[in-house]
């Protein structure tokens, strides 16, 4: 794995942290926290940990302990490492908030080290995978466009993002990163992931609409097919539904003569309406053959019935109001259950009152939006910012980490944690311009620049050892300066 080839006997470059005293190695697991340590018996380095040291600058640290000189000897026997045991005289171990996390055992390339120190915990790349070495592994576009031209057999390319990777493509190319939106807007890649066919280096058409398994592709590549059409949805006030579908000219009217009903605003494509569409037919059921029943149950397509949207101020779906004798009462979010939705109608009563957002809620973190974004983070030298969305489950479990991290470092007024709610006024246009394409996203800022994705771990550990790795680099540049002097 660790070929003797790439161990090369050079300078150590500056980046990779050279530790011999076992003092020395405890504090640097104190300060970094996410360090992967080079243990070897020679006075070698590898030179391909010295290109990972300069990818992964401020988000991880490489190490390197020469297990065979006397100092090294005795730090190796401390932490009871012997690099003689391996096959080629190299172990390498990763170290994560100060203690051992696990042995690197990825392949020895560049791509596969920056990405696990980027994601310690998370998965293996698609092409580490030994069943995907048939598969044609695309690093670039100028290797997409090689490929199109030399290739003369037929190429069913796949486009995909970091978490899809399925084995059964010949062509795949993560074009996830904002350098490949080009090559996105010419192929038409608007999800992942996204097949494409090509002949002779020509663009046929898309691979949709058919199955997703190993033999479905196999058997299409031997015909290869335009994408079917898909079935038409049929719409949910045609589905038979127990439910009263209303109309703009029939909303009043329905209203004025039930005098309890709970109206559902929905949108046909939205996710969560769907979920809980069985539920608001079920219980519509119930109630509908209750002849002592608390109520009705009704729903309004706001995409079609706009006006009616407009008119109670429908933002998202689903939206829940209640109506009593032909009157707005009140919007039920917590009413997504058949079983709740009865239990509420029984007896009426107020909502609990709707959580605060998290930038009314008292915190460090500082929450920006398009008019003050670029001003408050020219003055910042370190800025971590989180472009979120209030309904993402990711944003509202990483929030409590974020700001926690952002208490620690309150009195450091060069660093700031910042956040910005995608979904509000002008912060659409903003969150496109920074790259954002999904929540949450993290991007670090020097002075106002854009200098990296944050990739590394959403928890409280991830967000403060990335800023703590970045003044421990600060002091290191005024240490050296110091010494020049």
């Amino acid at each position: 794995m660790w070929h003797r080839e790439m161990i090369k006997r050079s300078k150590v470059s500056p980046l990779i942290e050279k530790v011999s005293d076992h003092k020395d190695f405890k504090k640097l697991l104190r300060t970094r926290t996410n360090v992967l340590v080079l243990y070897t018996k020679s006075d070698a380095q590898l030179k391909l940990l010295s290109d990972v040291a300069q990818a992964v600058k401020g988000q991880g640290t490489i190490a390197w302990v020469n297990c065979g000189d006397s100092e090294g000897r005795k730090l190796c026997k401390k932490v009871k490492v012997d690099p003689s045991s391996k096959t080629n005289g190299v172990d390498v171990l990763h170290y994560k908030d100060g203690t051992f996390h696990t042995e690197y055992n990825r392949p020895a390339t560049f791509k596969s080290i920056v990405a696990f120190l980027k994601d310690p915990s998370g998965p293996p790349l698609w092409e580490e995978n030994p069943e995907a070495k048939d598969v044609v592994h695309i690093e670039s576009e100028k290797d997409f466009r090689k490929l199109l031209k030399r290739e003369e057999r037929p190429i069913l390319m796949m486009f995909y993002a970091p978490c899809e990777s399925p084995l059964s493509v010949l062509a795949g190319m993560n074009v996830h990163p904002a350098e490949f939106d080009g090559l996105k807007q010419e192929f038409s890649v608007k999800g992942y992931p996204t097949f494409c066919y090509f002949e002779k280096g020509k663009f046929m058409h898309h691979y949709e609409n058919y199955g997703a398994t190993s033999k479905d592709i196999a058997d299409w590549l031997k015909n290869p097919q335009p994408p079917q059409p898909k079935t038409p949805e049929v719409p949910w006030s045609e589905s038979g539904s127990a439910v009263f579908h209303l109309t703009e000219e029939s909303f009043d009217a329905f209203l004025e003569e039930h005098p309890s009903v709970l109206v559902m605003f929905y949108a046909p494509w939205c996710g969560h309406c769907k979920k809980m569409k069985p539920e608001f037919d079920e219980a519509a059921e119930i109630l509908n053959k209750d002849p002592d029943s608390p109520g009705v149950l009704a729903a309004v397509d706001a995409t079609i019935h706009k006006s009616i949207g407009e008119r109670f101020k429908i933002s998202g779906f689903p939206t829940v109001k209640y109506f009593e004798k032909g009157e707005e009462k009140y919007t039920l979010p917590q009413l997504r259950s058949k079983d709740k939705i009865i239990e509420w109608l029984q007896n009426p009563q107020a909502p609990p009152p709707p959580e605060k957002s998290w930038d009314e809620m008292p915190s460090n973190v500082s929450h920006l939006g398009a008019e003050d974004f670029r001003e408050f983070l020219k003055k910042k030298k370190h800025a971590l910012v989180m472009f979120y969305a209030p309904w993402c489950p990711h944003c509202k479990n990483a929030v409590p980490h974020f700001t926690t991290a952002a208490e620690l470092f309150k009195e450091d007024r060069k660093i700031a944690y910042a956040a910005v709610d995608c979904t509000k006024g002008q912060n659409h246009e903003l969150c496109k311009q920074e790259g954002v394409e999904g929540y949450p996203t993290f991007n670090y800022y020097n002075y106002g620049k854009f200098s990296e994705k944050y990739n590394g771990e959403r928890g409280e550990a991830g967000f403060t050892g990335f800023m703590r790795n970045l003044r421990g680099r600060d002091q290191e540049k005024v240490g050296k300066r110091k010494e020049e002097l």
